[in-house]
């Protein structure tokens, strides 16, 4: 393997777990809904990652969405020999269909984050892009603040709204962030944010905390947004992924969003 990740090492004994979580190095985590009707997520994505180069970190980017490739063969023995360098600070493994492949006998693939961990010590932030139900089984017991993505077209809005659906009720996160790839309209922009917020707190109590907006068009070569750079400080200071966050309340149906989501 390349020398990013030579250094892998297992757990010495059995205090290995609460070092590393008071350890002021601690891995960071952060959850990103995937969503098919986003025709330019992976700038949503190239974007992302960028802005958390740019604080410094390291990061493993973990796809695991249905548009992703599948995970190299080899994956099933040591997931490092999947893992490809893209850049000095940012690596890349593709994962679609690895979280089921981890689920244990209560549902939870929870276990998948620390051997991802594990094969990339290097690594200060894991960014896993995946569904919502995968999502909610790997971050089932972690309190993080999952980033929704999203578009200026109903398709797009309605499935970020069931993608905190799923979350709020499986896993009983409540706080989520917010990337839109629209133009540089920005009332239409604002528009757009202001719909998914309301629906999120009217149908689930639910909060959007931050969003930004992405223009598809842009130079993906030029530096990130220093909006977006903000959101990301704000998500790694606030992660707190060693917690446990509370049980999800009893799920109550709600009135569907596909009508009003986008509605003028």
């Amino acid at each position: 393997m390349r020398d990013f990740y030579a250094s892998r090492s297992a757990p010495l004994d059995q205090a290995d777990g609460l070092r590393r979580l008071f350890s002021p190095t601690r891995t960071r985590y952060i959850a990103v809904a995937s969503n098919p009707h986003v025709a330019f997520a992976t700038v949503l994505i190239e974007r992302l990652t960028s802005a958390i180069a740019a604080t410094g970190r390291k990061l493993l980017l973990v796809d695991a969405a249905d548009t992703a490739p599948e995970p190299h063969e080899l994956t099933q023995l040591d997931l490092a020999a999947g893992i490809e360098e893209l850049s000095p600070q940012i690596s890349y493994l593709a994962a679609r269909g690895l979280p089921l492949r981890h689920v244990d006998t209560r549902g939870s693939c929870a276990g998948l984050l620390r051997q991802l961990t594990d094969a990339a010590p290097q690594a200060d932030v894991v960014l896993v892009h995946a569904g919502a139900s995968e999502l909610s089984r790997l971050f089932s017991h972690r309190a993080v603040r999952p980033v929704l993505l999203a578009a200026d077209h109903a398709p797009s809005v309605t499935h970020a709204y069931a993608a905190m659906k799923v979350l709020s009720a499986r896993s009983g996160l409540m706080a989520f962030d917010l990337m839109l790839a629209v133009g540089p309209q920005r009332t239409r922009r604002e528009h757009v944010a202001r719909q998914i917020a309301h629906c999120a707190d009217s149908f689930l109590g639910a909060a959007v905390h931050d969003w930004v907006a992405v223009d598809p068009a842009c130079n993906v070569a030029e530096a990130p947004d220093a909006a977006l750079v903000r959101m990301v400080r704000k998500l790694l200071a606030d992660d707190t992924a060693a917690l446990e966050a509370a049980p999800p309340a009893a799920w109550q149906p709600h009135v569907p969003a596909s009508a009003s989501l986008m509605a003028n």
